[in-house]
């Protein structure tokens, strides 16, 4: 009767703690579901919420070929043109670039060195680079190469949601 009494009491004890085991096993999986982990060379991972991760980048150098760098160009910006106006250049995934200026308004674009350098059908050359916390467009004349000093240098404002 003995052992039969301990056993009711070990089922019983089991009965009342597996519900609050399985709630917290499965809130762990809900939080999870909403978090990336990553997983470095030497085996360590860290995890991190979704909600706080505003965007993710990638080095060109990591990527070989640089195709995560050139996703932060992509889209429409809203750039000035050197005596006050402005104008929308507009960088599309297969390297062809648009503007709103000029009756030559397209081009062709690639990322070097992590800035967006845009040659223009009309000759003109433009680049568009991250300077502190803000971009910069800079505008070389058709006499001139993206080595040269530029003709003008005006704010960049990337117009679509990142």
């Amino acid at each position: 009767m003995r052992n039969l009494t301990k056993a009711f009491a070990v089922l019983a004890i089991l009965v009342l703690t597996a519900p609050s085991a399985l709630a917290q096993s499965k809130a762990a999986k809900e939080d999870d579901r909403g978090s990336i982990v990553i997983v470095f060379k030497d085996g360590r991972q860290q995890s991190f919420r979704l909600a706080d991760i505003a965007r993710i980048e990638f080095s060109a150098a990591s990527t070989g070929a640089g195709l995560a760098g050139r996703a932060r160009f992509l889209g429409d910006w809203k750039v000035g043109n050197g005596v006050g106006g402005t104008f929308v250049i507009t960088l599309k995934p297969d390297g062809v670039a648009r503007k709103t200026l000029g009756a030559k308004s397209g081009g062709t674009w690639q990322v070097v060195n992590g800035e967006a350098r845009v040659s223009w059908d009309d000759g003109w050359h433009d680049i568009l680079r991250k300077v502190g916390n803000k971009y910069q467009k800079a505008a070389f004349g058709p006499e001139k190469s993206f080595s040269d000093e530029p003709s003008n240098v005006t704010d960049a404002e990337y117009t679509e949601p990142h």
